[in-house]
C-alpha cells in the first residue's frame, strides 16, 4: 500500500521529531547534569518507543496484499528445487503463470531484493558448500550448478566472493 499521507510513521514530522530527540539525547552525552545518567535512559526509552511507535504503524499501512504474498512464498517455494537448473527468471514465472516483470516487482516489493539476487545468492550458497565440502574440481561444480562453462562459473563466483573458487577452496 501507497502513503496516503494520513499515516503520522510516514510523515516528515515523526523524522523531525526524531531527529530532535536524537539530539536532545546527544547534547545531555556532553553535559555534566548530576542525574545524566538517568536522564540518558529516560530520553533513550522515549525515543525508542516513539520509532517503536511508528515502526507499528507503518507495518499496519503496508500490509502486502495476500495474492503478492502468495507469488512470493510460491517463487521462494520453486527456488531451492530449481535453481541449480534454472538462472533465468522466465522459468519462475512461467511456473507461478504470472509475466517476469510481475514476479520482478513481486518479490522488491516484498523484499527489497530481486529475483536475480535470490537465485544468484542460491546458487553462491551451493558453490560455496560444494567448494568447501566435496572433491569435485570446479569444472564439475560449475557443470552441477549447470553454468555454460568453468570460466563463466568463476567469474560469478569471483564476482560475488570476491576471490576466485580456487582461492576460495584453499582459504
Amino acid at each position: 500500500m501507497r502513503n496516503t499521507g494520513e499515516d503520522a510513521s510516514f510523515s516528515p514530522c515523526l523524522s523531525v521529531h526524531l531527529a530532535a530527540k536524537m539530539r536532545e539525547i546527544i547534547g545531555y552525552l556532553h553535559s555534566d547534569h548530576i542525574y545524566k545518567g538517568e536522564v540518558l535512559r529516560m530520553l533513550y526509552s522515549i525515543f525508542l518507543l516513539d520509532l517503536q511507535n511508528a515502526q507499528q504503524r507503518a507495518i499496519r499501512h503496508r500490509q502486502t496484499p495476500q495474492r503478492v504474498e502468495e507469488i512470493f512464498i510460491g517463487f521462494i517455494r520453486l527456488l531451492p528445487r530449481h535453481f541449480m537448473e534454472h538462472h533465468d527468471i522466465p522459468f519462475y514465472a512461467d511456473q507461478l503463470h504470472i509475466s517476469t516483470v510481475y514476479l520482478s516487482r513481486v518479490v522488491r516489493q516484498v523484499t527489497g531484493r530481486t529475483v536475480v539476487d535470490y537465485i544468484n545468492q542460491m546458487l553462491l550458497m551451493e558453490a560455496s558448500f560444494l567448494l568447501q565440502t566435496s572433491t569435485m574440481s570446479i569444472t564439475q561444480i560449475a557443470d552441477r550448478l549447470h553454468f555454460a562453462d568453468t570460466p563463466s562459473f568463476s567469474k560469478f563466483f569471483s564476482r560475488l566472493k570476491g576471490m576466485s573458487p580456487k582461492e576460495y577452496r584453499k582459504g
